[in-house]
């Protein structure tokens, strides 16, 4: 908890997302005292449910909006490069041209764009392909859905793993990151914001914390914050539901993802480990933010889309995993939720406080830099300009020569080669620490029962490291066993709530109680995804307990 921190320069209230943690990266990195306070667990909300891309957004560039495919290209360089070369990798797409004469030069000169904006400087430009070609790198598509086909490049990254990471490394660099506590209320002292008060949702516990500058990021909850602070906000924010399914890779035969036109927007299938996510939806929703709940209707969507395309048709019963997930968006431009902005927005609406909000996922240390420098008007003395650009995040200092000595840290540890790539990937250079404790106990060496891809160590690692205070912490975000198994988890719960009372100091109706909320979170969701509406699947989903019992709305 914060509590130990009697006065901070800034407090970053966030739904734990990235935008939050950014913040709280950039404060720190600046020299500032910066405490980041989370409702639940770190990503818990958006920033774990989204396509899992860092891209430009060729889309946007049909919108005309230069400036942030041009952002975001920069970004993606430097998290490629720089930043995150351990969790953000190079994804190849193909897009399928269905139309004679006209799209290819209209898609190439977009892709020419793109390229000559940044986007082919750490990875390969455009390639065209003739319909041979493509269905050479792609033998899952119907041989009269296109003429043929332009290849080009993107990344991907376990957006809640990066996240966490975000979070991590702020906290690596001074900053006080205490998930399980919710802002209650906010301090005032004559016209102007001083602090916040916080309620343990574990406890019940409440404490204040005196600030010079409070910044609200918490997303989809910002218009709800905003009131809670009685002042008035400068921009209101659109929650714009996004729904994917996760298959397995072999029912879609192909070397790399694709990226379809659909009447509204596009729709990604992205190339997921041993799966492809595919995706997504764009819908208005005002119903529960902490739980957005996919309908029959929007996996119904879904799979009509992607098999427009497909020899083989997905069907319901090759679906193993469904995740929703809410975009903050910018409102008042549109009717339309996928034509709403993107871009960012920052605001000074009260003295000591400031709010951001829309953005994507991609630019967030942009974002963060903004809501940095906004406070500065509310702070004692000088602030120093943003340097995150040159701050690697935990894990990607010494990461490449790692990956060319995996064959000997895996003699060393007695494990194949391939499990050492697969926690370089998801841990960098920090893989010593998480294999540590296997030297005394090498059965965290053993896979998770019903989640092979995983290490019992990881589980481990998770609470002693990565703040996972629950089981839904762990299957859910920590890895991502709720979308890639079958049973999403349920016949992992038990044995991964045991590894976790171990470290814990679980008694066995704990025990009990954790894998009772995930199981029935687990139900919740599966009721929802048979449901016609959202207002059917949202009471579907709404009526799972919470893992947290304190928690009050808002949710922020």
């Amino acid at each position: 908890m914060v509590d130990c921190v009697d006065t901070v320069t800034s407090i970053v209230p966030g739904d734990g997302g990235v935008t939050g943690a950014g913040t709280a990266l950039d404060a720190a990195t600046r020299g500032l005292r910066v405490a980041l306070v989370e409702a639940r667990d770190l990503a818990a909300g958006t920033s774990s449910r989204s396509s899992k891309l860092f891209h430009g957004g060729l889309r946007y560039l049909e919108q005309l909006e230069f400036s942030l495919v041009r952002e975001a290209l920069r970004e993606r360089e430097l998290m490629l490069t720089r930043i995150a070369p351990h969790l953000v990798k190079p994804v190849p797409f193909l897009y399928p041209l269905s139309h004679r004469v006209w799209e290819r030069p209209y898609t190439a000169a977009g892709l020419l764009m793109y390229d000559t904006m940044g986007g082919a400087r750490s990875v390969p430009g455009q390639k065209h392909l003739s319909r041979a070609g493509a269905l050479r790198m792609v033998p899952a598509l119907k041989r009269n859905a296109l003429v043929g086909g332009i290849r080009y490049y993107d990344a991907q990254s376990d957006d809640a793993r990066h996240t966490m990471t975000v979070a991590r490394t702020a906290a690596r660099y001074g900053a006080v990151v205490s998930t399980s506590t919710q802002v209650s209320g906010f301090l005032q002292e004559a016209d102007r914001v001083a602090g916040v008060r916080l309620t343990d949702t574990e406890t019940g516990e409440e404490t204040e914390v005196r600030a010079q500058a409070v910044i609200n990021a918490t997303g989809v909850w910002t218009d709800e914050l905003q009131r809670l602070s009685g002042s008035r906000g400068r921009f209101r924010v659109r929650a714009s539901k996004g729904v994917h399914i996760v298959v397995p890779r072999d029912r879609i035969v192909s070397e790399s993802g694709l990226i379809l036109r659909t009447e509204t927007s596009v729709l990604f299938v992205v190339p997921w480990g041993s799966h492809w996510i595919v995706g997504t939806t764009d819908t208005d929703w005002n119903l529960d933010l902490a739980h957005p709940a996919a309908t029959k209707k929007d996996i119904d969507y879904i799979l009509e889309h992607v098999n427009t395309v497909l020899a083989t048709p997905l069907k319901h019963e090759d679906i193993e995993g469904v995740y929703a997930g809410l975009r903050p968006l910018l409102a008042g431009e549109s009717d339309e939720s996928s034509k709403l902005s993107r871009e960012h927005a920052v605001a000074r609406v009260a003295p000591g406080l400031v709010a951001i909000a829309g953005g994507k996922y991609t630019t967030y240390r942009v974002m963060a830099a903004d809501a940095v420098d906004a406070i500065g008007p509310d702070l004692s003395g000088r602030i120093a300009p943003s340097i995150t650009d040159r701050v690697p995040l935990l894990g990607a200092d010494g990461y490449h020569a790692l990956v060319n000595q995996a064959d000997q840290i895996a003699a060393a540890h007695g494990v194949h080669p391939y499990r050492i790539r697969h926690l370089l990937d998801r841990y960098g250079s920090q893989v010593h620490e998480v294999l540590a404790p296997s030297i005394e106990n090498p059965e965290l060496l053993k896979p998770i029962p019903a989640a092979q891809n995983y290490l019992k160590a990881e589980v481990v690692y998770a609470c002693t490291h990565e703040g996972a205070l629950h089981l839904e912490d762990v299957l859910t975000r920590r890895t991502r066993i709720s979308i890639e198994t079958p049973h999403r988890g349920v016949e992992s719960a038990e044995p991964v709530a045991r590894v976790m009372a171990e470290v814990l100091g679980w008694d066995e109706q704990r025990i009990a109680r954790e894998i009772e909320v995930y199981t029935a979170r687990v139900e919740a969701e599966r009721d929802s995804q048979t449901q016609p509406d959202d207002q059917a699947a949202d009471a579907k989903r709404s009526a799972a307990p919470e893992a947290r019992p304190d928690l009050t709305e808002p949710i922020a």
